[in-house]
């Protein structure tokens, strides 16, 4: 029987809830799930779905707290990019020489990627320090993406840093 969902019906049969789509449930067998119950509203047994019921559209979305950083999506352009928390003082360097901290959240051998308020270009040279002082390396801004009030920045090291960045594994 082929019903359009506003005048589908909920039945109950032998123990069995027979409406919409389907769902599976753990002893295998599936079930069918009415779109009306999609609504939120509350549907008992028997019920019918009023003519001009308010029935929910399809439609996908994602949640917020699911959504990724523009670093995180910067950072898939960079095969190598692990993921770190390694806070750090960044100095744009030339003649405006201003500076914020923020947090490297990616790394490669050769790379660092961050977000950043300051004003930052293609090729603008960067000195990045770490608290103690064990990173103190200059890098150019080989990559950049506008958000908002914060830019994803991705540097490139001037000269070779090595074991600045551990891998599990390596």
């Amino acid at each position: 029987m082929n019903q359009s969902p506003r005048n589908q019906q909920l039945t109950i049969k032998s123990g069995r809830i027979s409406f919409g789509a389907n769902r599976a449930t753990p002893n295998g067998d599936a079930v069918r799930v009415s779109p009306a119950l999609l609504t939120g509203k509350r549907v008992c047994p028997g019920c019918v779905m009023p003519e001009g019921g308010n029935l929910p559209s399809a439609g996908t979305s994602r949640a917020r707290s699911l959504q990724e950083s523009p670093t995180t999506r910067l950072a898939r352009f960079f095969s190598e990019a692990s993921p770190v928390r390694i806070p750090v003082q960044l100095t744009r360097l030339g003649t405006d020489e201003t500076s914020e901290n923020t947090v490297i959240e990616y790394g490669t051998p050769r790379e660092i990627l961050f977000a950043s308020k300051l004003s930052l270009q293609f090729a603008d040279m960067l000195r990045v320090q770490n608290s103690d002082r064990s990173l103190d390396v200059e890098a150019s801004v080989v990559a950049l993406q506008y958000n908002g009030d914060r830019t994803a920045v991705a540097a490139r090291f001037t000269r070779d840093v090595p074991n600045w960045i551990l891998k599990s594994g390596s």
